[in-house]
């Protein structure tokens, strides 16, 4: 009304405190928002790291952790509650989708192809043998992302690629799976077919799942309630349930309906893990390569906690596995490996194998967030946005550019061709080796002979190499084949 006065700006500072905080620990800020807000005003310095400190304390993975092992995380993290809020964001993402600037992304690696989220919707690259990349039996090969036609309204937040088949989870819980189905790990019953584009599996309707890990021909899922189910192939006991007979569909490990929940999944050639949130790993399947990290090469049909974490009171948080290797991470930020050790990829400085997990020494001064196995390779996140690699250089996956005489990289090494991005996500292929980072650009490195890298012209890359992709009019959700 005229006369009246306008209302005075004012600085956010002149609020209460109190009030300040409440509303920066109610709003499930991530650590850089907190980061950025602290920057434009230094006098909420205080109150971001209290805000932080909040934040940390409601994460599961944090509270179960015991008051020292938090007073050392926190020293890890040089003092910084937004440096440790950082890490626990980044280890929870590290096995789903992850959040950068260009929206929510995921990376996943097959044997020639490549599987990628954004937005919530799937786009493929590379072979597209046995229908791994799901667009149907009349494509046999996509030189750049395309995307993958899911039923209207279905939004993928988890997705896993393995040698001949892909699977994948919805915001709403369902499962879809397709590629080679004759070892019966899509889940669809007694149906030896191909399945050419992603079918929801009917076994687990009603299930509301939250990760998906594909082995060579078997499936694991895991619920919201941590609860375990497996199908396919089950020669070596992969899948958990005390004998050596297929699964049609996903069935039930029973041993995990106990008062500790499954926190994360992983799959191997012919073995499994599970991380439980008391920081237990337990493993099954085949122990051919020690990768079962027992201290011995006996397949387990059962699950069974790998005692040498539990020894030492290593709380363990996630987990890769790898084709004849296996790494871990711990809640400190830590690293382990064992398995065999070709080719350095156990990160020790030799080509020794080890039976159980060994702490990999020259990367206790980082901060690990993912830890990423696969051919006699192992790639390591930090919480900096580092890439830190070893193991085998064949066919530039290591993305190392100075080959020299040897194919090997004995000890951990810091990828720097990398260094001047932020990288949130890796993941490796046979031969090829996809990376996301803060900013949602997608790099590519190693072999590109059939496209996987989604670059048509070049048949490799030694140097990290950006993938382009563009969402178009096509990415509305439109109603897709069942089959």
């Amino acid at each position: 009304m005229a006369g009246e006065k306008a209302p005075r700006a004012f600085s956010i500072e002149e609020l209460p405190g109190h009030l300040i905080g409440e509303v920066l620990t109610s709003g499930g800020l991530a650590a850089a928002d907190l980061a950025r807000l602290e920057a434009t005003c230094r006098a909420l310095r205080p109150l971001a790291e209290y805000a932080a400190s909040k934040l940390c304390a409601a994460r599961a993975a944090f509270a179960a952790m015991g008051p020292a092992a938090r007073g050392e995380l926190l020293e890890r993290c040089g003092g910084s509650w937004k440096r440790v809020l950082r890490f626990l964001q980044s280890v929870e993402q590290s096995s789903g989708t992850v959040e950068t600037s260009s929206g929510s992304m995921q990376v996943a690696t097959g044997r020639y192809h490549t599987l990628l989220v954004h937005d919530s919707s799937v786009y493929s690259c590379g072979s597209s043998l046995c229908g791994v990349l799901g667009h149907g039996p009349d494509t046999t090969q996509c030189a750049a992302f395309s995307r993958v036609s899911f039923p209207s309204l279905s939004r993928v937040i988890n997705i896993s690629a393995s040698h001949n088949h892909a699977a994948f989870v919805t915001e709403s819980g369902e499962v879809f799976t397709c590629g080679d189905n004759s070892s019966l790990c899509c889940g669809h019953g007694e149906v030896g077919r191909t399945i050419f584009r992603p079918m929801q599996v009917e076994a687990l309707k009603g299930i509301p799942c939250k990760q998906v890990a594909t082995g060579l021909s078997f499936t694991v899922i895991l619920t919201r309630d941590g609860q375990v189910y497996t199908c396919g192939s089950n020669t070596h006991g992969q899948l958990g349930h005390g004998d050596t007979i297929d699964r049609a569909t996903p069935k039930l490990i029973e041993l995990f309906e106990g008062p500790t929940q499954v926190v994360q999944i992983a799959a191997g050639a012919s073995y499994t893990f599970a991380v439980t949130d008391d920081g237990t790993v337990h493993s099954f399947g085949s122990c051919t390569n020690f990768c079962l990290g027992h201290g011995d090469q006996h397949d387990e049909l059962l699950p069974r906690a790998i005692q040498s974490f539990k020894r030492r009171n290593i709380h363990v948080v996630r987990v890769s596995a790898g084709d004849e290797h296996a790494v871990a991470l711990d809640a400190l930020g830590h690293v382990y490996t064992w398995g065999r050790g070709y080719c350095g990829a156990l990160g020790h400085g030799d080509e020794n194998d080890k039976t159980s997990p060994e702490l990999i020494g020259s990367l206790k001064g980082q901060v690990a967030v993912q830890v990423c196995a696969r051919k006699r390779k192992t790639f390591v996140l930090t919480d900096e946005g580092s890439v830190v690699a070893f193991g085998w250089m064949g066919f530039g996956s290591l993305g190392f550019l100075d080959r020299g005489t040897s194919d090997k990289v004995m000890r951990p090494r810091v990828l720097e061709s990398l260094q001047d991005h932020y990288v949130s996500q890796i993941s490796t292929g046979l031969y090829h080796t996809v990376a996301v980072t803060n900013k949602g650009i997608v790099f590519g490195f190693g072999d590109n002979e059939r496209a996987q890298l989604g670059q048509e012209y070049i048949r490799g890359c030694l140097k990290p190499t950006e993938i382009m992709f563009q969402k178009s009019i096509e990415d509305i959700p439109i109603a897709a084949p069942s089959g």
